[in-house]
């Protein structure tokens, strides 16, 4: 029987679906998902972005930096990547040998879908003076035709590393480019890309929200829009955003990113308020869908049966490290 569902696993993943399988509700999660851990000696990293009992049940939780440097260094044979695809990518990029998989084939990203390689490999040939300075967030395809990656965390460091006449192409994120453009002093060519989550929010409700709690430190994520930006008491990656709210005698703290990273917020200061910022829809929240994808029924399904794998091309994975390695190197000189 447990033969004929992973043939259908297969099956269902050579068309990028996902194991439709039904769970029985009687199984303690947390417990079966602790065993096989320890039964095929697993790691889970999941972002700050996944939902609450995912966050509880990993190795490792982390924003985007921070996931690369912990997939780099685990001695684990398998790891469960609960994030989006082109994170479980980059864990197979920094580790060819071990099996690499994902909860959900289709959680994408709005982000990295913006910047199709094809079309980027055009606009970079039309400035062959540039070089090209990537955001973590883009395809295998994107970080191959990259010199260096960076993450929000790390950025501003490694933009600051290239000489001031050095062109630069910036992608994909316009958002976080024009962030580092303005505290750079850069001009860089920055490519058309956005992330739907953090450019929905909407400024008139942030106004008034702050107006509701005056005290309030009002924190984002400089994926958001300018506009939303000049607001902030305080911008910075999703780990920075985190700590800044340890550290920080207030009370009160309105948050524009993806809501996953309350649940850390909570747990760490528990005395704490925290008030995700509002998006330009009818929601009260803004949650990335390709991020809730992933389930715990769906991490346990994934482990169990080790599908969805991460495969790629040799050739793809070789120049894709290259600016991989770069960027962890110039993180690990600036202490990061």
């Amino acid at each position: 029987m447990e033969a004929a569902i992973l043939e259908t696993a297969q099956q269902e993943l050579d068309v990028k679906g996902f194991l439709d399988i039904e769970v029985d509700p009687t199984l303690d999660l947390f417990e079966e998902i602790s065993k096989l851990k320890k039964e095929k000696n697993a790691v889970i990293l999941a972002h700050y972005y996944q939902e609450a009992d995912i966050q509880d049940i990993a190795d490792y939780i982390g924003d985007s930096l921070g996931l690369a440097q912990e997939a780099e260094k685990t001695n684990a044979d398998m790891i469960v990547f609960a994030g989006v695809h082109f994170m479980a990518e980059t864990a197979k990029i920094l580790n060819p040998t071990k099996k690499v998989v994902i909860p959900d084939f289709k959680a994408g990203c709005s982000l990295s879908d913006s910047c199709p390689p094809p079309m980027f490999k055009l606009f970079k040939e039309q400035h062959p003076d540039h070089v090209v300075v990537s955001y973590i967030n883009c395809s295998a395809g994107i970080k191959a035709l990259s010199d260096v990656i960076v993450t929000s965390s790390n950025a501003r460091i490694i933009v600051d590393s290239f000489p001031k006449d050095q062109k630069i192409i910036f992608a994909p994120d316009k958002n976080l480019g024009a962030y580092i453009n303005k505290v750079t002093g850069r001009n860089m060519l920055l490519w058309n890309g956005a992330c739907i989550v953090h450019e929905i929010f909407s400024l008139e409700k942030i106004v008034k929200l702050k107006q509701q709690h005056p005290n309030a430190k009002f924190i984002a994520h400089p994926e958001c829009e300018e506009e939303v930006l000049k607001l902030a008491d305080f911008i910075g990656s999703t780990t920075g955003l985190l700590k800044y709210t340890m550290e920080s005698d207030a009370d009160e703290f309105i948050v524009a990113t993806e809501t996953g990273i309350l649940h850390q917020m909570e747990k760490a200061s528990p005395h704490k308020k925290f008030i995700p910022a509002p998006p330009d829809n009818g929601c009260a929240c803004n949650d990335c869908p390709h991020m809730k994808r992933n389930t715990l029924e769906k991490i346990y399904l994934c482990m169990k049966y080790e599908l969805p794998e991460i495969t790629m091309d040799e050739e793809l994975r070789l120049a894709a490290k290259k600016p991989i390695d770069r960027m962890l190197e110039i993180s690990k000189q600036a202490g990061l």
